[in-house]
């Protein structure tokens, strides 16, 4: 929120709404003051404006980074010292104000590319020299101070955008002049300085943008002209520099927001009017340019947060600022 507050809705079961609880909610309810960042996977971290993080829910891998595998049904204080967080379903990083990044949580096929495969309970220190840190499901995408991109993790669907399907457990590089990067579950986005936009890995769906459904092993320019990238699982969205955005992939729930439940295996245009956009497993939220929040997609556990549990496949308004 504008005030540095956060609100959360939908699936709670291991708490990572934060709000104290285990119960579903339908609509946003706040969870936390003087934030400004937050990460969600099945887990939740917040950025406190002091620098310190604070993390809830699912915590069997220790991807909350306090130490333990229990989980929380309150947001806990991880850290300090931090400056952006990125989390998924297994694993979490933080870059810290020095400009080094510390994973923890699964580490089976080396996604916290610290040179092992051990699972870690704790924050370790993984690299240094980093600007900007994304999570998939399991692999790892950090963005260097000098425009270069460097990958860990699984890579059976080539994911990390090396020209290979082996998995690593170190960071190695695989792009460079890049200004953005993003995860899905399986797949990578990255915004290179020039405004376009290059995809690697899994594209069963159509979650590239490619016009196609082949996977891809190296970063492949799939748009032109965008300022923001947001993938979800198996879906992505754009942001384009005139403030309208253009989705792809997976549809069934209809999280692209199209009127349909039809998968896209390139982008079309959705929404005009847009300032920022995300994407969760199964649905999405864009930031229009008056404040408002919309919704599209997967809702049966109220993660629209429209009151409902309705699946909507066209993009509905689920919050004001001033709510």
């Amino acid at each position: 929120m504008g005030d540095g507050s956060v609100r959360a809705t939908g699936y709670n079961k291991n708490g990572p709404l934060g709000d104290g609880t285990t119960t579903n909610r339908h609509s946003f309810i706040q969870v936390a003051t003087g934030v400004k960042a937050i990460a969600a996977g099945r887990g939740s971290l917040i950025l406190m404006d002091d620098g310190s993080v604070r993390a809830t829910g699912y915590n069997y891998y220790g991807q909350l980074g306090d130490g333990t595998t229990t989980n929380r049904h309150s947001f806990i204080q991880v850290a300090t010292g931090v400056k952006a967080i990125a989390t998924g379903p297994l694993h979490s990083l933080i870059l810290m104000d020095d400009g080094s990044v510390r994973g923890s949580g699964h580490n089976g096929h080396g996604s916290l590319g610290d040179g092992t495969w051990t699972v870690k309970h704790s924050f370790t220190h993984v690299a240094t020299g980093v600007k900007a840190v994304a999570v998939g499901d399991i692999h790892s995408i950090i963005l260097m101070d000098d425009g270069s991109v460097r990958a860990t993790g699984y890579n059976y669907f080539g994911q990390l955008g090396d020209g290979t399907t082996t998995s690593r457990n170190s960071f190695i590089q695989v792009a460079t002049g890049v200004k953005a990067i993003a995860a899905g579950a399986y797949h990578s986005l990255i915004l290179m300085d020039d405004g376009s936009v290059r995809a690697a890995g899994y594209n069963r769906w159509g979650q590239l943008g490619d016009g196609t459904t082949t996977n891809r092993h190296s970063f492949i320019q799939v748009a032109t002209g965008v300022k923001a990238i947001a993938p979800g699982a198996y879906h992505s969205w754009i942001l384009m520099d005139d403030g309208s955005v253009r989705a792809t992939g997976y549809n069934i729930y209809g999280q692209l927001g199209d009127g349909t439940k039809t998968g896209k295996h390139s982008f079309i245009q959705v929404e005009k009017g847009v300032k920022a956009v995300t994407a969760g497993e199964y649905h999405s939220l864009i930031l229009m340019d008056d404040g408002s929040v919309r919704g599209s997609g997967y809702n049966s556990l109220g993660e629209l947060g429209d009151g409902t549990t309705t699946n909507r496949h066209s993009f509905v308004q689920v919050f004001t600022d001033g709510q």
